[in-house]
Order: structure tokens, then C-alpha cells, then sequence
């Protein structure tokens, strides 16, 4: 396992717009080609992996099946926050089409028991390196809510700036590069909240 450092900028459309033609100037190239993701995340009936996250219990973690518009393939994630740091671990997940005909399909999990699919988030990225940095942009977040019957969706007008790197590398080495305040930004957490706001 590697352990990475991860550090999440909340941005505006505007905000956005200005700080991408800031890094262009220092450098930024384009990592990618941008492509849409679609995350299936999956929690207790009581949302306890929702809580710990919202609660900052370590360890924590969450767990997703992720697939790309463009692909027909799609992996299981278990993304692990520790005292240690983060690590994501990765495998092939073979029942997409199962699970999209009616997103029924349960997992289990060895801490947390049965886990049952709880949020669509779906978005589009883009990816950049500068300096050492891996650099991502999401846009057009939205969700799906699969605790209602109707699965209603929902829209966030913000967007999210993610840097990628090694846990070596300093936070004052990536603040050198990017001169912009870090804030939580759980796009899993944030669809929560906003359907549970508009009930």
C-alpha cells in the first residue's frame, strides 16, 4: 500500500475560471484527456460510513464502484483514511450491468457489515500535472439519491479542485505552487447533505 496526500480546493465557476489561468501560467499541462465519472457509493442502512466521515473518526473509509462513460469496464474502491495517511485500494468489479438494472446489489464489509448502494455521483474531470503535482478539476457535479423510491436527482453548483501527490512532499511546497485556502470538499458527504436538505 502507498499512502498519498490529498488536498481539496472548494471553488466557484468563476473562482475556477481564474485559478486555471493562473497555474496555465506557471505551467500547467494537461495530464488527460477529460472524461465523465460515475461513482456508486455504498453504506449501512444508518449511513454509518456517512457519519464517520462527517465526524472525522479514523480510521474510516468508503466504498464505491466506479466506471467511466467511455469504458466498459468498472472497479470496486475502498478509499481508507487512517492515522497514517490515505490509500485507496483497488480491484475489478464484473456485475456493472447487475448493479445499474436496479442498483439492489448489496456488499459486505468486514468492519461495517451489509452495505447497501446509497448515492450516484456523477461528474466530469479533467487532469494536469505542474510542478510534481497531479491537478484535477470536477465539474458538473450531480447526484442520485438511491434511498428514495423516485431516485431523485440533484445538482452542485460548485466545483472542486483536487492535488494529488506523495505524502513526502510538504505542505508548504504545494501552498508555494497553489496560493489558495484547502476546505473539505466529500463529494459523497456534500450529496448527502444537499438531498437530505431538500426532503
Amino acid at each position: 500500500m502507498s499512502f498519498r496526500k490529498e488536498k481539496k480546493y472548494s471553488l466557484t465557476y468563476s473562482d475556477q475560471k481564474i485559478l486555471k489561468s493562473i497555474l496555465f501560467g506557471k505551467g500547467m499541462k494537461e495530464l488527460y484527456p477529460s472524461r465523465k465519472i460515475n461513482s456508486c457509493y455504498f453504506d449501512t442502512q444508518n449511513l454509518a460510513l456517512f457519519q464517520d466521515s462527517e465526524e472525522g473518526v479514523l480510521p474510516r473509509k468508503k466504498v464505491r464502484i466506479r466506471w467511466y462513460e467511455d469504458e466498459n469496464k468498472s472497479n470496486k474502491e475502498i478509499k481508507i483514511s487512517s492515522v497514517e495517511g490515505r490509500y485507496k485500494i483497488v480491484e475489478n468489479f464484473l456485475n456493472l450491468n447487475s448493479l445499474k438494472k436496479n442498483y439492489a446489489l448489496n456488499l459486505v464489509d468486514n468492519e461495517y457489515g451489509v452495505l447497501r448502494p446509497s448515492l450516484i455521483v456523477s461528474y466530469d474531470r479533467e487532469y494536469y500535472s505542474l510542478s510534481g503535482l497531479r491537478i484535477t478539476f470536477d465539474n458538473n457535479i450531480k447526484y442520485t439519491d438511491l434511498r428514495s423510491m423516485t431516485k431523485r436527482k440533484y445538482r452542485d453548483y460548485d466545483c472542486v479542485m483536487e492535488v494529488k501527490t506523495s505524502i513526502d512532499i510538504s505542505d508548504d511546497s504545494i501552498e508555494k505552487i497553489i496560493k489558495y485556502p484547502t476546505a473539505r470538499f466529500s463529494k459523497y458527504s456534500r450529496g448527502i447533505l444537499i438531498a437530505d436538505r431538500l426532503m
